[in-house]
């Protein structure tokens, strides 16, 4: 059931001059510190350099504190709660050793940003780039990604898309078992060194969001259940019970996330956050913990914009509508559909969740008017109504991708889209993707045809390790074939480094070609004012129309009289079509005085295709080229047989009009 958002509710005002409700914040007179913990008896808390303990005081609402004059930003220190162990406090703002080490004092503000002018991220015009942090570069560090930011800015991307970075268990992962909603994980570097790179990559134009995750904590290191209710009886999840948004003393667990969610936008100025699953996130509150966080994080952005979205896979309209109607304002949500379906008219294969599409062109082109393909029909692969219906979103709610960090690791050797596909198919539909209105999302690597894998990979407890390999298996084997003799062990470490890019590859003659496409892609798309207004839908309109089964096209009507805008961008994955003079009125000249040309070609040489040709030709008609894409603007017809008599004869009807 879809909650709505009641009237926005107050940010509290914490006490001490403090800035979030737990954790430890650094003053001129020494360090506050805070835990929830309402039903236990005592806390206290160590500091590692001297060994020396400190009671905590409780609070009227359940909350402990204590402000020592000796600790300062470096220092060390852990809590103990009703004299058992030492742990780590759960707001921690940085782990050195790990989860399960002492936490350490952070001063936030001590760090000297250069992004002043820096003005966000809007809704509009992103091309995202998403990236995992220990496998991006050699290094598999903030600072290492940090030196690729010139390549991105190069590409044209406009967002990079950082996967989770909260502290985890293992010296390797994708992030999504994250245990410290405030702490970035120890194995990228120090937390001024993500400071760092978000302030280099706004140098550099481009914009940066976190994918973060509320649905779930991992299974080791979580240590805040010692304090706290941290999970409800009411719900379960795919990882276990849902966390305690909803039920009895849920209020710190609340306000926990959202404190989370704004550190990241005013602590390390992050432009926004994709948020994990929020199908998983379950809440009955007047006001769902979603909407509170974007509403909070858009505040603490001040006149920064912030790009926030979600991954929902029931496909709920409700995320990507405004709060005044009803819905819980972020900008966009993540379409498998038009994923699912191209990668099935790309493999040929229609194995677990693929089974419900075709990969017909009426599929992959229909995203493009209406975004989600299932909006209420019954999925057959989930036994049950599916989706919710998108009339009146914009094309930009949408964020398309054909390869991702789940969809990539979800075939059996963590191949990429291009090893799976007809090298000119691949070529036509990474066109339709970069060309197309929604958002589009690139995977690390895709722009060049990256060779390297990815896989899988959670360096865990031997124990908790091999329960995670037996799990993956079970998952996979939703796919024919998948056994797991087959599968990478995810936490053998040569899994993980097979998946991290070889940046030198680039320099081979097919994937320069392939960074080429992509580059000129990106170029054309942000040049041309017809493509570059269509996600707005303001502008410029799109429909849309299958020739056969395997061609059509999207047709691109500018708001401008003379439809000197109007675009034709064909995309064929089969062999030639011989359409001859067709009654398709969408394939219709903008006016009878001109004529379609041809403006770009996936078959150029350059991107490694066979040459192209003009599809329209007046004297035989259309012939659509196979397995490739081309972009078709009008231009004023040639001096061919029957233009003159054409142009007479509208003369004529002209007089006749006005006489």
């Amino acid at each position: 059931m879809r909650n709505q958002p009641a009237g926005a509710s107050t940010h509290p005002v914490f006490p001490r001059g403090r800035r979030r409700a737990q954790g430890a914040e650094v003053f001129a007179d020494g360090t506050d510190f805070r835990v929830w913990a309402p039903t236990c008896k005592t806390i206290e808390l160590r500091l590692e350099d001297s060994q020396a303990v400190h009671a905590l005081a409780r609070e009227d609402d359940g909350h402990w504190f204590i402000r020592i004059a000796q600790a300062r930003a470096g220092t060390r220190y852990r809590y103990r709660v009703d004299g058992r162990e030492w742990i780590p406090d759960p707001a921690a703002r940085f782990l050195p050793e790990g989860p399960h080490g002492p936490a350490e004092v952070v001063d936030p503000r001590s760090f000297a940003w250069t992004d002043a002018r820096w003005r966000g991220v809007h809704k509009h015009g992103q091309i995202i780039y998403e990236m995992h942090v220990g496998s991006f570069s050699p290094e598999g560090t903030w600072a290492g990604a940090a030196s690729k930011l010139a390549q991105l800015k190069d590409l044209g991307v406009t967002v990079v898309e950082m996967m989770p970075v909260c502290e985890f268990a293992g010296e390797f992962g994708w992030g999504y078992d994250g245990v410290a909603w405030f702490a970035p994980t120890h194995n990228y570097g120090r937390p001024d060194d993500l400071r760092r790179f978000v302030d280099q990559a706004h140098q550099q134009g481009l914009g940066v969001i976190l994918d973060a995750v509320y649905n779930h904590l991992g299974p080791d290191g979580n240590y805040l259940e010692r304090f706290a209710q941290t999970y409800s009886s009411k719900e379960s999840t795919e990882w276990g019970a849902s966390l305690n948004f909803d039920g009895e003393q849920c209020e710190a667990m609340r306000r926990l996330a959202i404190d989370s969610a704004v550190s990241w936008i005013d602590e390390y100025h992050f432009d926004g956050l994709r948020l994990d699953a929020v199908h998983s996130i379950f809440d009955r509150s007047p006001e769902h913990i979603v909407v509170a966080m974007a509403r909070e994080a858009r505040v603490a952005a001040g006149p920064r914009a912030l790009f926030l979205s979600a991954e929902n896979e029931s496909q709920e309209d409700y995320y990507a509508r405004p709060v005044e109607s009803g819905g819980a304002g972020l900008d966009a949500v993540w379409n498998d559909d038009f994923h699912h379906c191209a990668v099935v008219a790309l493999s040929g294969r229609r194995h677990a969740y693929y089974r419900d599409f075709h990969g017909t062109a009426a599929e992959w082109l229909a995203p493009a008017k209406y975004g989600f393909l299932f909006q209420g029909q019954r999925s057959e692969w989930q036994a049950k109504r599916r989706g919710y219906p998108t009339r009146g979103l914009e094309m930009s709610s949408f964020v398309s991708c054909l390869e991702n960090h789940d969809q990539v690791a979800n075939s059996l050797q963590g191949a990429r889209v291009w090893q799976q596909s007809h090298p000119g198919c691949h070529r036509a539909m990474t066109a339709l993707l970069l060309l197309g209105p929604w958002t589009p999302l690139l995977f690390q690597g895709q722009e060049w045809n990256s060779s390297s894998p990815f896989h899988y990979f959670a360096n865990h407890t031997p124990d908790l390790a091999g329960l995670v390999r037996t799990g993956r298996a079970d998952f996979m084997s939703q796919f024919p074939g998948t056994s797991i003799e087959h599968l990478p062990d995810p936490g053998a470490r040569a899994t993980f480094e097979k998946c991290r890019l070889d940046w030198e590859e680039r320099r081979l003659p097919r994937h320069e070609r392939a960074l080429k496409l992509h580059r000129d892609l990106i170029t054309l798309r942000r040049q041309d004012l017809t493509l570059w207004g269509a996600h707005a839908q303001s502008e410029v309109t799109v429909e849309f129309s299958a020739l056969t089964a395997t061609c059509g096209f999207l047709r691109f009507f500018a708001e401008a009289p003379d439809g000197k805008g109007d675009r034709l961008l064909l995309i064929n994955l089969g062999p030639d079509v011989d359409l001859g003079c067709p009654t398709d009125p969408l394939l219709a000249p903008p006016s009878r005085t001109t004529c379609w040309r041809l403006l770009w070609s996936s078959e150029d040489p350059g991107y490694g295709g066979h040459g192209t040709f003009e599809p329209e030709d007046e004297e035989h008609g259309w012939t659509i080229p196979g397995c490739a894409a081309t972009l078709l603007g009008p231009r004023p017809c040639d001096a061919v047989k029957g233009s003159a008599r054409l142009m007479r004869m509208d003369a004529k009807r002209a007089r006749e009009s006005a006489g």
